[in-house]
Order: structure tokens, then sequence, then C-alpha cells
């Protein structure tokens, strides 16, 4: 398409054109937005020191002082303490010891013995048995006396004193010795009495000898010159030792 130059009239109206339009806008712009007022100087800025305020006073607290106890009222007297007295001591009362018999000597054989009332002597006597010849009322090898002469002794026929015997107290006291007893038997054959004639040293041996010799022990009784049982007197000795670890 073909178009023609323009021409200097043409220019002008264009640039008018353009000129009218900015100072158009202009107005608008500026009457939009209110009138332009200059601005007011601003003072110029100054310096200053701020003082820094003095620390509070420091306060001391002091100590209130103590107020007196309110004084309570003096009542009657409390009822007195208990007192208890520790129980005193008393010494237990002394052990009893009771006297031991004297041994008495026993014969093995009837008829002999070193008591005076015991067995034949050379001469006549006072006592119950008679001399060589004699009225006592026993007789001796001869005589005229109502007693009977023994025809045994008595003998043993069961019972035995064992080692599990051993009395605990003894054992704890490491105690030994030996006991001689004298046993009085009955015409039955029974320990009817026993009594320690020389003591082991030890109460607990002692008793137990005794104790077990009339539960245990069995005897054939001793007989008179006729072959009848009749109570006797015999003797007995029991050692107690402990066995060694």
């Amino acid at each position: 398409m073909y178009r023609p130059a323009p021409s200097n009239r043409d220019r002008a109206a264009t640039i008018f054109a353009v000129v009218l339009i900015h100072a158009g806008l202009a107005y608008a712009f500026l009457n939009a937005s209110g009138s332009l007022r200059p601005t007011e100087e601003q003072p110029d800025l100054q310096i200053f020191d701020i003082a820094e305020p003095p620390p509070p006073p420091v306060v001391e607290e002091l100590p209130e002082p103590e107020r007196e106890k309110p004084k309570e009222e003096e009542g009657a007297a409390s009822a007195p303490n208990i007192e208890s007295k520790a129980t005193p001591v008393v010494a237990p009362p002394p052990r009893i010891s009771l006297p031991i018999p004297q041994p008495m000597p026993v014969t093995e054989t009837p008829n002999t013995g070193s008591d005076t009332t015991q067995g034949a002597a050379p001469v006549p006597g006072p006592g119950t048995g008679a001399g060589g010849v004699g009225t006592g009322t026993g007789s001796g090898g001869s005589g005229s006396g109502t007693g009977a002469g023994m025809g045994s002794q008595a003998r043993l026929v069961r019972g035995r004193i064992v080692h599990a015997d051993y009395p605990r107290a003894a054992v704890r006291a490491r105690a030994e010795g030996t006991v001689v007893a004298r046993l009085n038997v009955g015409a039955n054959g029974r320990v009817t009495n026993c009594s320690v004639t020389r003591s082991s040293g030890n109460s607990a041996l002692d008793e137990t000898t005794c104790r077990l010799i009339q539960q245990r022990f069995r005897f054939d009784p001793a007989t008179d010159s006729q072959g009848r049982p009749i109570p006797s007197v015999t003797g007995w000795q029991q050692r107690w030792w402990l066995e060694s670890d």
C-alpha cells in the first residue's frame, strides 16, 4: 500500500495534539492527588546526654527484738515418778552334799571277814556269829545256835551298764571315775537298795550307777544251808571312762 509522506502541517498538528494530551494528563493528576504544598522544614536533630538514675539506697533489716514469753501460771506439782528397782542378785543356796558312807568290807565267802560279827573267830565272843564253839544265834563249824549257816551267795544273772549310759552332764564335765556300791538283794533276786560306799567324784556318775543297778540287775538270791532263798548284801564296782576321740 502506498502512503504519501506527511507534510509539515501534519507534523505540527501531531506534535500539538501530543502536547495537549500530556498537559491534560498532568492536570488530571494534580487535581486527583490534591494540591501540592511545600514540605515544612524539619528542625535539626539535637544530641543530649541521658543521666543514669542513682541506685536505690540499701535498706538494712534489723532483727526484731525478742518478745518476752508470757509466763504460765504455776499449778500443782505433778505426781512423783515411779522408781524402778533392779532385781537384787541373790547367791544360789549352797549345794547340800550328802555324806559319803564309809566303805563296808564285803566278803566273797561265807563265815569269813574282817568284822568281829562276821564269820568265825578262834575265841568265843559277844557277837551274833558263833566262834569255833559258841552259843550265838548263828552256828559256826559246830554249835548249838538256832540260826542256820548260809548255803550260797547272791549271783548276778542279768543286767549290765554300757557306755551308752554315760550321763550327758558327766560327758560335758569330762568326768571319769569308779563307783563302789553296796547292794541289798532281796529273796526274789531284785536289788532293794543301793548305796554308794566310794564315790567317783561326780554326782551324775554315782546316781546313774545306783539307778541302773536297781532297774536292770537281777540275781540268783542267796540261800541258807537248807537251800531257801534269803536276803543278802553284796557289792558292785562300776568304772566309768570316756573313749578317746
